[in-house]
């Protein structure tokens, strides 16, 4: 009893341990990314572009330049990114685009964007407002709606042989 009271008693102790510093790890975090996006907003500024192609692909394989790769994260080498191709100006570029606005980027469209050096942070449409395109339904809420239609299409038949039922009797 005392040897399990002792191995529990040193486990609560590593996980406090591991809690602490994730604690001041995270707030040392949130500070850095607080500090870049304040960098980022004074560096934007819009401008308008043509949207050539959009893929999500490893950066090594993204086409943007060797010094972008080389500063990035050895972690993030690996993870895919919302990688846009453009014409600005006369010039064709490779930009990273922010994941959540990376589905309402039109291909093959003109388009207003607020870029920040390399990173596109928001995009309007230069003639008229930007589609975003639905998001395909998981399997499980295919399955959900097909059992609720199912459901539904059984009631609009009861509904509708109790009303031809009524009007009969009539």
């Amino acid at each position: 009893m005392q040897t399990f009271l002792n191995v529990l008693l040193v486990i609560l102790l590593i996980l406090v341990i591991v809690l602490v510093v994730l604690y001041f790890v995270g707030r040392r975090m949130q500070k850095k990314q607080a500090a870049q996006q304040e960098q980022m907003e004074a560096a934007k500024q819009t401008v308008s572009m043509l949207i050539i192609d959009k893929k999500m692909m490893p950066i090594k394989e993204s086409g943007l330049p060797q010094m972008v790769i080389d500063q990035t994260p050895k972690l993030m080498r690996r993870s895919k990114l919302p990688i846009v191709k453009a014409k600005v100006g006369p010039r064709i570029m490779t930009l990273v685009s922010d994941a959540s606005i990376f589905d309402s980027i039109p291909v093959k469209r003109e388009v207003k964007a607020v870029v920040s050096g390399i990173y596109i942070m928001e995009v309007k449409g230069v003639r008229g407002p930007l589609e975003t395109p639905k998001k395909k339904k998981g399997f499980w809420a295919r399955m959900k709606d097909k059992v609720t239609g199912a459901e539904k299409k059984e009631a609009e038949a009861a509904a509708k042989a109790a009303k031809s039922g009524k009007k009969k009797s009539r």
